[in-house]
């Protein structure tokens, strides 16, 4: 179902109560301009204004704003803690770094397309970690000296970039996992 937005309670309530706009700015002191404004979606009025026109079709503010769970955005960062930091249980159990955020990933990729997203860049992510991990070990193997670098700056790599995601992706959404190979492709 759609949600209304203030633009369209605001035109519903004023048609409902029969108001022209100019009638509606008498009965406030919000301006016929602003009430055009808000009603074209072109402005988004200061909360003061909304209380005003909510006296003035003598409703609730709550009827005209439209107000988002709290609790889903909540829910949403934890969530988004979870599938980005679950990777460093990788550094007790061997390749839990992709296997923990697949099945987060497999279990709430219906819920939401962001989890369909996120989950997928971070599975691809440590998936092409582990590869290189393993390449590097198999390539330097003769040489012990050189193994502990490669290796080492590959782990310092995945680590660096699985800490920076895990705060952006709580604060505001955004990853960023460079070098990963598309294993799990977006549906079509």
């Amino acid at each position: 179902m759609k949600q209304q937005t203030l633009k369209e309670n605001l035109l519903y309530q004023r048609k409902l109560k029969g108001y022209t706009q100019d009638e509606l700015s008498e009965r406030t002191t919000v301006g016929v301009r602003t009430i055009q404004r808000i009603e074209k979606g072109e402005v988004q009025p200061h909360l003061q204004t909304v209380k005003l026109l909510a006296v003035g079709l003598n409703i609730e503010v709550d009827d005209l704003i439209v107000l988002d769970n709290p609790k889903d955005e909540t829910i949403q960062r934890k969530w988004m803690l979870l599938l980005h930091a679950s990777p460093f249980f990788g550094l007790i159990i061997p390749f839990a770094n992709v296997l923990f955020p697949l099945f987060i990933w497999i279990s709430k990729a219906e819920d939401n397309k962001i989890y369909d997203e996120h989950g997928r860049a971070v599975v691809n992510f440590h998936c092409t970690i582990d590869l290189l991990l393993i390449a590097s070990l198999l390539l330097f193997f003769p040489f012990p000296g050189y193994n502990f670098f490669g290796t080492g700056a590959v782990f310092l790599f995945g680590l660096f970039f699985s800490v920076k995601n895990s705060m952006s992706a709580i604060s505001s959404q955004v990853f960023y996992y460079p070098l990963s190979l598309p294993f799990i492709k977006p549906r079509a």
